[in-house]
């Protein structure tokens, strides 16, 4: 099961469960915009079976989540133009959203993506406390240590003022 939705001048081949990168997406403006759900309603063509391919019906839909939003890495956009000194040296990021498909829905269907499990922290080791005094008790008895003498540069003379004749 897989659809092609247009957005940002783009086509897309998205199935449940895909994750994009698409061009910067206001969530606000597409969808609910709270929840960081995205849907796209420009759907070119569905596919529900091997083999099966076609144009859906008006009211098709593909809905998503936000997973994140940054820029991509800097290019280098140089312009050069020979033998008349002309050079310019401009650099570009380009915004986008990663955006993870949950629904694809159509002709009274729907296919969504399985559930992603939930992440769970690990807990954070701690130090026996014996551990930690024996590194106090070091740095408590621990002498300072002494500073090097370090030899004096003598200072350049300076040269004689000049005569005015």
């Amino acid at each position: 099961m897989y659809a092609v939705i247009r957005t940002g001048g783009k086509q897309y081949r998205v199935a449940p469960g895909d994750v994009i990168r698409v061009e910067s997406v206001d969530s606000e403006k597409r969808g609910t915009g709270t929840d960081g759900r995205v849907e796209f309603s420009d759907v070119l063509a569905v596919s529900a079976g091997d083999g099966q391919i076609g144009k859906p019906q008006p009211g098709a839909l593909v809905s998503g989540d936000v997973v994140e939003q940054g820029r991509e890495k800097k290019i280098l956009v140089f312009h050069y133009k020979r033998k008349k000194q002309y050079k310019k040296l401009r650099g570009h990021r380009q915004g986008y959203t990663a955006v993870r498909i949950t629904e694809i829905a159509f002709d009274g269907q729907k296919f969504t993506a399985p559930e992603l499990p939930k992440k769970v922290a690990k807990p954070k080791k701690v130090a026996p406390v014996e551990a930690e005094e024996v590194k106090a008790e070091a740095k408590a008895h621990k002498a300072p240590a002494k500073k090097k003498a370090v030899a004096k540069k003598s200072a350049p003379k300076k040269a004689a003022p000049k005569k005015k004749k």
